[in-house]
């Protein structure tokens, strides 16, 4: 049903993988509303505000050299979408994680981020980095 696929939800979803995977913090923080709450992973402390982005990109980007994230699928409805994704990173050490989740996205009208679950577990992904 692509009449639910809205064009300002998907350049937000598309540029915001291609962010993590190219490392651009300072991008990837741009993609999102001054006031967004981010739940990454859900069950951790919310990072409310732009200002409190620099904490979740540590967790996502900071233990790896490189790393490729894809969304697998999308699910879209409304002003957000539901996608499931796949990642792989390799820290400096030269070991590799491969880890996956789903992440719940709701985008304003000027199509920033203004809301992110993700459900993940990054102990996993931390675990297989430290071997």
């Amino acid at each position: 049903m692509d009449t639910l696929n809205d064009p300002r939800v998907s350049s937000a979803l598309e540029a915001y993988f291609e962010a993590i995977t190219a490392g651009d913090e300072r991008g990837w923080i741009g993609l999102f509303a001054a006031d967004c709450m981010v739940h990454d992973p859900v069950g951790a402390i919310p990072a409310e505000g732009r200002e409190s982005l620099p904490g979740v990109w540590r967790i996502l980007r900071v233990p790896f050299e490189s790393v490729a994230m894809e969304a697998v699928d999308v699910f879209h409805g409304g002003n957000g979408a539901a996608v499931k994704w796949n990642a792989r990173g390799k820290a400096e050490s030269g070991r590799e994680a491969r880890f996956h989740g789903i992440s719940v996205f709701e985008v304003t009208e000027d199509g920033k981020i203004q809301t992110l679950m993700s459900y993940w577990d990054p102990a996993e992904m931390m675990i297989a980095i430290a071997g």
